[in-house]
């Protein structure tokens, strides 16, 4: 497939439930991924409501993450880390992680991985 740009809003793209075991109340969006030709990263748009979770896991790819709304908290280096609109979290592969929304406006956040696991196969939501 060759690769075409592509202009598209966060705010009106579809997003489906996490199918995950542990998943509470998470939704994401493919915003750019390989159904849209990108050879080399997935970026997925997270909404997470109030009170609800991320499943806690680990994977063999890394994680960028920017919180566009809402805090939270995310399991880090084996603690849970107070996030907020405006942070970056950066996940090392192989790191078990969840996010955490508070009780009140829930969170939001754009997350980037690539779109192949270092055994070459297609990363899963990528």
């Amino acid at each position: 497939m060759s690769a075409k740009g592509l202009i598209r809003s966060i705010h009106s793209t579809p997003t489906s439930p996490v199918q995950m075991p542990g998943v509470n109340g998470a939704e994401m969006a493919i915003m750019v991924g390989r159904e849209h030709g990108a050879p080399n990263f997935s970026l997925r748009h997270f909404r997470v409501q109030p009170g609800g979770n991320t499943p806690r896991h680990s994977h063999d790819y890394e994680h960028e993450v920017f919180i566009v709304e809402g805090g939270g908290t995310v399991l880090l280096d084996g603690s849970e880390k107070t996030v907020k609109a405006g942070d970056v979290v950066f996940i090392p592969p192989n790191h078990e992680h969840q996010f955490k929304a508070d009780g009140a406006a829930g969170l939001r956040f754009l997350c980037l991985v690539p779109v192949t696991r270092d055994c070459g196969d297609p990363t899963p939501g990528s």
